[in-house]
């Protein structure tokens, strides 16, 4: 389906061009110590402003983009960043994307003729078109959707498959639910539901995903219905054979069971495509030799997530991620204003991160420099958990070399190394995973991941919800010290006597 800016992105545009413009025209009076230390004052001061109520909770497509866009652009060019000298749209990567969203959607399962009751609100359909209307659709629990080759395990063709979403419990590199549930679409099954995981509560998809999906315009396209089921219903739907299929599913020659059920899927959708944005902006190195360094964070939060009549309706993402983009622009703003470093360094706010990384995604299929070029893309992401003195812990750690470097950096800064490994079951789901799996070596260094009961308190709690708002009580020194350990890896990776670039 093509995609089209809607009308009013020329003028949008141009608005940026112009913000930049005032912002050149008065350049910054930066402070003359040499990288002096991030402040909380200062971070909470940006997350303020991306947090508050004007921005709408930053949802990709929506005017709380437009506000967003420009607000990252007038301080990242206040700063003395510049736009990637030949693109088309200065600061701006146009990112086209379709949204769908349900007007209605049902699944009646039936057996031997008469429906299968589930609970209300278990389910979340999707049409993938505006009209959908299946009958009689055979019903197929597929398990993990793959076998231990990582190939479509059951014959799903004109079926309804129901995924389980957690990574497979055998073999190696094998695809996640997104691409696994992709792949029975490629094989020609009529619906997808996924089962939603204990580690994602029921709740939270609901206020998560809504009834809104987005995908990149040029995706391939899914499955006519698409959703997710709780739980409790799959457990009604497998009944006595429940307990035997989960079990059963872990194997690698699993081949899926044929359920004795049908469905029937309907479903009304509206269907827009538009345009969001990344925002690119690079501070030339004094001494450019062909290797460059990425930091990395997204904008994007979820928007106006409430209902009509809730008391707050906007997840405003204080911490998920204006945090980040507070602390991108800290680091942008040191050294920017001490001495010059060596290499290029890029600087990237990511859109639709909260819609399956789809802005990284697409900067790593379309990239404004080389992927070949960047040396270490640093990613920036919920950094407001931790207090000070909270021990580093790194996303994506195992190259020698880099984990050289980040335990001098540290101990340079006084930071004790956490090395437990914990941190490492989030490593798919931040933006360095769309560049890591090009090659790009991603990683993410700090406090947050580091202490889980506090990040898992935060997930259990104000994560994703309206309650994300800023408040004094969010613990903004950790932020503050992971601020400044960013400005000291930014420095060592772009200089060019002590890191080559070429390093393993």
């Amino acid at each position: 389906m093509p995609c089209r800016a809607p009308m009013h992105a020329t003028k949008f545009r141009a608005a940026i061009a112009a913000v930049a413009l005032l912002a050149f025209a008065a350049p910054a009076v930066h402070a003359k110590p040499l990288d002096a230390p991030v402040t909380e004052a200062e971070l909470a001061a940006d997350i303020k402003v991306l947090a508050s109520d004007a921005f709408e909770g930053r949802a990709p497509g929506t005017e709380g983009e437009d506000r967003t866009i420009a607000w990252i652009v007038g301080q990242w060019a206040k700063l003395g960043l510049e736009p990637v000298p030949g693109s088309a749209t200065p600061w701006l990567q146009p990112v086209p994307l379709v949204e769908t969203q349900s007007v209605d959607g049902s699944v009646k399962f039936k057996s031997k003729g008469r429906e299968v009751k589930l609970a209300a609100d278990s389910l979340i359909l999707t049409g993938r078109d505006p009209s959908l209307a299946l009958a009689d659709v055979p019903v197929v629990f597929v398990g993990y959707g793959v076998d231990g080759a990582g190939k479509v395990n059951a014959d799903v063709a004109g079926k309804l498959a129901i995924l389980l979403y957690e990574n497979a419990p055998f073999g190696e590199k094998l695809p996640r639910y997104r691409e696994r549930r992709q792949m029975l679409a490629d094989a020609g099954a009529a619906g997808v539901l996924v089962v939603a995981p204990d580690s994602l509560p029921w709740e939270d998809l609901r206020a998560s995903l809504g009834s809104k999906s987005v995908r990149l315009a040029s995706a391939k396209p899914g499955a006519q219905a698409s959703g997710f089921i709780a739980q409790p219903a799959l457990q009604t739907l497998l009944g006595k054979q429940a307990e035997g299929a989960l079990t059963a599913a872990k194997s690698a020659d699993y081949r899926g069971l044929a359920l004795p059920l049908t469905a029937d899927l309907s479903a009304t959708t509206t269907v827009r495509p538009f345009a969001s944005h990344n925002v690119i902006a690079k501070l030339p190195g004094a001494k450019p030799d062909g290797k460059a360094v990425l930091f990395l964070g997204h904008w994007d939060h979820l928007g106006i997530c409430g209902e009509e009549g809730d008391a707050d309706r906007i997840c405003n993402g204080a911490v998920d991620n204006a945090s980040g983009i507070a602390v991108l622009g800290a680091v942008a703003k040191r050294l920017t204003a001490g001495p010059r470093p060596d290499r290029d360094i890029y600087f990237m706010a990511t859109t639709a991160e909260e819609k399956g990384l789809i802005g990284a995604y697409y900067f790593a299929d379309h990239p404004v420099v080389p992927l070949s070029d960047i040396t270490v893309a640093l990613n920036i992401d919920t950094i407001a958990i931790s207090p000070r003195g909270t021990p580093v812990a790194t996303i994506g750690r195992g190259r020698p070399a880099y984990d050289a470097v980040i335990r001098k950096v540290a101990a340079d800064l006084g930071r004790k190394l956490d090395e437990d490994g914990e941190a490492d079951a989030f490593v798919q789901r931040q933006d360095g995973w769309a560049l890591g799996a090009k090659g790009v070596p991603s990683l993410m260094v700090g406090g947050s991941f580091s202490d889980m009961k506090l990040l898992e308190a935060f997930l259990g709690s104000d994560y994703h919800r309206a309650t994300d708002n800023f408040s004094d009580a969010i613990p903004l020194g950790g932020a503050a010290e992971d601020a400044d350990l960013h400005v000291a890896l930014g420095r060592a990776f772009a200089d060019t006597k002590t890191w080559s670039g070429t390093e393993k």
